[in-house]
Protein backbone atom coordinates (compact mmCIF):
# COMPACT_ATOMS: atom_id res chain seq x y z
CA UNK A 1 0.00 0.00 0.00
CA UNK A 2 2.92 2.16 0.72
CA UNK A 3 3.56 2.30 -3.30
CA UNK A 4 0.56 4.23 -3.35
CA UNK A 5 2.30 6.87 -2.08
CA UNK A 6 5.58 6.73 -2.54
CA UNK A 7 7.83 5.06 -5.65
CA UNK A 8 10.19 3.66 -2.91
CA UNK A 9 10.54 1.20 0.25
CA UNK A 10 9.44 2.00 3.65
CA UNK A 11 10.82 1.33 6.63
CA UNK A 12 9.73 1.96 10.54
CA UNK A 13 11.62 0.69 13.48
CA UNK A 14 13.39 1.03 16.74
CA UNK A 15 16.88 1.79 17.82
CA UNK A 16 17.37 -2.04 18.52
CA UNK A 17 15.77 -2.92 15.05
CA UNK A 18 18.42 -0.93 13.01
CA UNK A 19 20.96 -3.52 12.67
CA UNK A 20 18.06 -5.58 10.84
CA UNK A 21 18.54 -3.29 7.73
CA UNK A 22 22.64 -3.43 7.27
CA UNK A 23 21.93 -5.29 3.66
CA UNK A 24 18.69 -3.67 3.36
CA UNK A 25 19.69 -1.60 0.65
CA UNK A 26 18.99 1.34 2.84
CA UNK A 27 19.25 5.32 0.95
CA UNK A 28 17.87 7.25 2.98
CA UNK A 29 17.79 7.55 7.40
CA UNK A 30 15.14 9.62 9.18
CA UNK A 31 16.57 9.21 12.92
CA UNK A 32 14.46 10.68 15.49
CA UNK A 33 16.35 10.50 19.04
CA UNK A 34 16.25 11.65 22.60
CA UNK A 35 18.84 14.60 22.75
CA UNK A 36 21.49 13.52 24.75
CA UNK A 37 21.22 9.65 23.54
CA UNK A 38 24.18 8.74 21.79
CA UNK A 39 23.78 7.98 17.70
CA UNK A 40 23.43 4.36 16.90
CA UNK A 41 26.49 1.97 15.97
CA UNK A 42 24.02 0.35 13.25
CA UNK A 43 24.53 3.15 10.79
CA UNK A 44 27.83 1.99 10.06
CA UNK A 45 26.56 -1.09 8.14
CA UNK A 46 23.74 1.05 6.34
CA UNK A 47 26.81 1.77 3.70
CA UNK A 48 26.78 5.10 1.75
CA UNK A 49 23.13 6.77 2.77
CA UNK A 50 21.40 10.21 3.11
CA UNK A 51 20.28 11.03 6.97
CA UNK A 52 18.41 13.34 8.47
CA UNK A 53 18.99 13.21 12.21
CA UNK A 54 16.13 14.85 14.38
CA UNK A 55 16.68 15.43 18.08
CA UNK A 56 13.83 16.12 20.17
CA UNK A 57 11.45 14.38 23.05
CA UNK A 58 8.35 12.19 22.51
CA UNK A 59 6.47 14.33 24.60
CA UNK A 60 3.43 16.38 23.39
CA UNK A 61 3.06 19.46 25.85
CA UNK A 62 6.09 21.88 26.82
CA UNK A 63 7.64 20.04 29.99
CA UNK A 64 10.40 21.46 32.17
CA UNK A 65 13.66 19.80 31.55
CA UNK A 66 12.71 18.35 28.34
CA UNK A 67 12.70 19.21 24.34
CA UNK A 68 9.30 18.93 22.67
CA UNK A 69 9.20 18.81 18.99
CA UNK A 70 8.57 22.32 17.42
CA UNK A 71 6.90 23.31 14.16
CA UNK A 72 10.50 23.88 13.08
CA UNK A 73 11.13 20.18 13.47
CA UNK A 74 8.32 18.97 11.45
CA UNK A 75 9.47 21.68 8.55
CA UNK A 76 12.72 19.80 8.36
CA UNK A 77 10.83 16.11 8.50
CA UNK A 78 8.62 17.65 5.51
CA UNK A 79 11.41 19.09 3.52
CA UNK A 80 13.26 15.67 3.52
CA UNK A 81 10.35 14.04 2.30
CA UNK A 82 9.83 16.40 -0.72
CA UNK A 83 13.59 16.12 -1.42
CA UNK A 84 13.22 12.15 -1.38
CA UNK A 85 10.10 12.39 -3.60
CA UNK A 86 12.33 14.30 -6.21
CA UNK A 87 14.78 11.59 -6.45
CA UNK A 88 13.99 9.05 -9.44
CA UNK A 89 11.17 6.22 -9.00
CA UNK A 90 12.55 4.07 -7.06
CA UNK A 91 15.72 5.69 -5.74
CA UNK A 92 15.63 3.19 -2.48
CA UNK A 93 15.05 2.46 0.98
CA UNK A 94 13.92 5.07 3.62
CA UNK A 95 14.52 4.14 7.43
CA UNK A 96 12.03 5.69 9.69
CA UNK A 97 13.42 4.96 13.30
CA UNK A 98 12.86 6.71 17.28
CA UNK A 99 13.81 4.92 20.13
CA UNK A 100 10.73 2.29 20.00
CA UNK A 101 9.67 2.78 16.26
CA UNK A 102 5.90 3.88 18.05
CA UNK A 103 5.31 7.27 17.93
CA UNK A 104 7.82 9.78 17.12
CA UNK A 105 8.64 7.98 13.67
CA UNK A 106 5.07 7.16 12.80
CA UNK A 107 3.97 10.38 12.93
CA UNK A 108 6.67 11.57 10.80
CA UNK A 109 5.90 9.01 8.14
CA UNK A 110 2.14 9.72 8.01
CA UNK A 111 2.79 13.39 7.96
CA UNK A 112 4.92 12.48 4.68
CA UNK A 113 2.99 10.44 3.30
CA UNK A 114 0.10 12.70 3.61
CA UNK A 115 2.51 15.20 1.60
CA UNK A 116 3.17 12.81 -0.90
CA UNK A 117 -0.69 12.48 -2.02
CA UNK A 118 -2.24 15.41 -1.32
CA UNK A 119 -5.09 14.64 -2.53
CA UNK A 120 -6.29 11.44 -0.89
CA UNK A 121 -7.36 11.22 2.73
CA UNK A 122 -5.25 11.54 5.37
CA UNK A 123 -6.87 8.33 6.97
CA UNK A 124 -5.33 6.52 3.91
CA UNK A 125 -1.85 7.55 4.98
CA UNK A 126 -2.36 6.58 8.55
CA UNK A 127 -3.52 3.00 7.31
CA UNK A 128 -0.39 2.63 5.04
CA UNK A 129 1.58 3.13 8.31
CA UNK A 130 -0.29 1.03 10.33
CA UNK A 131 0.16 -1.12 7.75
CA UNK A 132 4.02 -1.07 8.03
CA UNK A 133 3.98 -0.98 11.67
CA UNK A 134 1.21 -2.08 13.67
CA UNK A 135 2.02 -0.64 16.84
CA UNK A 136 1.84 2.85 15.26
CA UNK A 137 0.94 5.45 18.14
CA UNK A 138 1.56 8.62 15.97
CA UNK A 139 3.30 12.03 18.15
CA UNK A 140 -0.11 14.28 17.95
CA UNK A 141 2.21 17.34 18.41
CA UNK A 142 4.41 16.82 15.41
CA UNK A 143 0.77 15.41 13.52
CA UNK A 144 -1.03 18.83 14.83
CA UNK A 145 2.12 20.98 13.51
CA UNK A 146 2.24 18.81 10.13
CA UNK A 147 -1.84 19.41 9.57
CA UNK A 148 -1.53 23.01 9.81
CA UNK A 149 1.48 23.28 7.08
CA UNK A 150 0.11 20.67 4.62
CA UNK A 151 -3.28 22.74 4.92
CA UNK A 152 -5.21 19.29 5.75
CA UNK A 153 -7.57 21.39 7.55
CA UNK A 154 -7.76 18.58 10.77
CA UNK A 155 -8.05 15.55 8.44
CA UNK A 156 -4.60 14.67 9.48
CA UNK A 157 -5.31 15.22 13.23
CA UNK A 158 -8.59 13.26 12.95
CA UNK A 159 -6.63 10.58 10.97
CA UNK A 160 -4.86 9.68 14.03
CA UNK A 161 -7.15 10.49 16.49
CA UNK A 162 -9.10 7.46 14.65
CA UNK A 163 -5.93 5.24 14.86
CA UNK A 164 -5.67 5.99 18.25
CA UNK A 165 -9.23 5.27 19.02
CA UNK A 166 -8.46 2.09 17.34
CA UNK A 167 -4.90 0.71 18.63
CA UNK A 168 -6.15 1.82 22.29
CA UNK A 169 -9.26 -0.67 21.89
CA UNK A 170 -6.99 -3.33 21.14
CA UNK A 171 -4.02 -2.45 23.40
CA UNK A 172 -5.85 -0.54 26.57
CA UNK A 173 -2.51 -0.71 28.11
CA UNK A 174 -1.36 1.82 25.89
CA UNK A 175 -4.19 4.20 26.69
CA UNK A 176 -3.25 4.30 30.50
CA UNK A 177 0.54 4.18 29.30
CA UNK A 178 -0.43 7.68 27.55
CA UNK A 179 -2.47 9.15 30.81
CA UNK A 180 0.64 8.41 33.15
CA UNK A 181 3.40 10.19 30.91
CA UNK A 182 1.30 13.47 30.29
CA UNK A 183 -0.05 12.60 26.68
CA UNK A 184 -3.72 12.93 28.03
CA UNK A 185 -4.67 14.85 24.96
CA UNK A 186 -4.03 11.86 22.67
CA UNK A 187 -6.96 9.70 24.53
CA UNK A 188 -9.52 12.06 25.22
CA UNK A 189 -12.44 10.15 25.16
CA UNK A 190 -11.59 6.47 25.12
Amino acid sequence: MTRSFVPFTVTVCGIEELSSFGAAGVTHVLSILDPDHPEPTAFGEYGEHERLEMRFHDIIEETPGMVAPTRADVERILAFGRDLLAEPAGCGHLVVHCHAGISRSTASLTMMLAQAKPELPAADAMAAVAGIRRKAWPNLRMIEFADELLGRNGDLIAAVRTRHRAYGTERPEMVDYMRANGRGREVEGL
